[in-house]
């Protein structure tokens, strides 16, 4: 993080909540990167940040979809980095089908049973065949962890209900240089 032309904080106060972390990002600033902070409320973040986004509250999804659109449309993105380091570059199965093009529910479902036959879900490589694995639909477990209380935090116990998902998209920034 230290070496990025331009680091994106999204739903975090990463300079009060993560300052371990946040040293990467005033390193990468001290350095000429710009720093966009994305949140509804304006924190010590955003002060010290380039730019502050304060987008409406659970438009965050919204506006992560408009970023990559762009970047992708707009040819900015490392197509090096995203085929030699990610998985970008695999397929999916060649049987497999979304929900857009199924009426909602995806390639693999059985009615009569209730359940997701996932071998057309693979990546399609070479030498293998598709992943046995079945999910049953009507018998999904609950989600682990105690039932939140006034006197206890959700958050300690259900790491997933509260925590925000970070996206790393490389990509060109206009105007900025690029290091090597």
């Amino acid at each position: 993080m230290a070496n990025a032309d331009c680091i994106i904080i999204q739903g975090s106060n990463m300079a009060e909540c993560h300052p371990v972390g946040y040293q990467w990002v005033a390193e990468a600033k001290a350095r000429g990167a710009k720093v966009i902070h994305i949140d509804p409320r304006f924190t010590r973040t955003s002060a010290v940040s380039d730019k502050h986004i304060p987008i409406r509250a659970g438009s965050d999804v919204v506006l992560l979809g408009a970023l990559i659109n762009y970047v992708i449309s707009n040819d900015l993105w490392f197509k090096e980095y995203v085929s030699a380091y990610t998985n970008a570059a695999t397929l999916v199965h060649d049987d497999y089908r979304d929900a857009e093009d199924l009426g909602g529910l995806f390639s693999g479902f059985d009615p009569e049973k209730g359940a997701y036959d996932t071998s057309s879900w693979a990546y399609a490589e070479k030498g293998r065949g598709p992943s046995p694995i079945r999910v049953p639909v009507r018998n999904m477990a609950p989600m682990p962890g105690p039932a939140p209380t006034a006197t206890h935090s959700a958050a300690a116990d259900r790491p997933w209900s509260t925590r925000k998902s970070s996206v790393t998209i490389p990509c060109r920034t206009p105007g900025l240089s690029s290091r090597s």
